[in-house]
């Protein structure tokens, strides 16, 4: 995996700007887990998926890419092969297909 090496990137941190919404003193990490790993999957660079895996660990971290709402085609795709995770297991995937439209819509 392209990640297997982020323990010894214990000192990354993620970038405030991907939650620029939110202040952070006051943000519960646990809680808010899928919106932190939607934005890092989005947007984040290698130090941004490092600190959410030393945040979540990497069960916790597969877990939570699981359970995600709504992520592009590219971005499951990517998840999906960077992470080992079936498509079929993430939601934003089996959500897709039940919402697909008719051919005349």
């Amino acid at each position: 995996m392209f990640f297997d090496n982020y323990k010894k990137h214990s000192d990354a941190q993620l970038r405030p700007s991907l939650l620029w919404e939110y202040k952070l003193e006051y943000f519960d990490w646990n809680s808010m887990r899928e919106t932190v790993l939607q934005r890092v999957v989005e947007r984040g660079r290698t130090d941004d998926f490092y600190a959410a895996l030393n945040l979540y660990g990497l069960e916790g971290f597969k877990e939570g890419i699981k359970n995600i709402p709504s992520l592009s085609k590219k971005d499951m795709i990517f998840v999906s092969t960077v992470f080992g995770i079936k498509k079929q297991e993430l939601k934003c995937y089996t959500q897709k297909q039940l919402h697909q439209k008719h051919w005349n819509s």
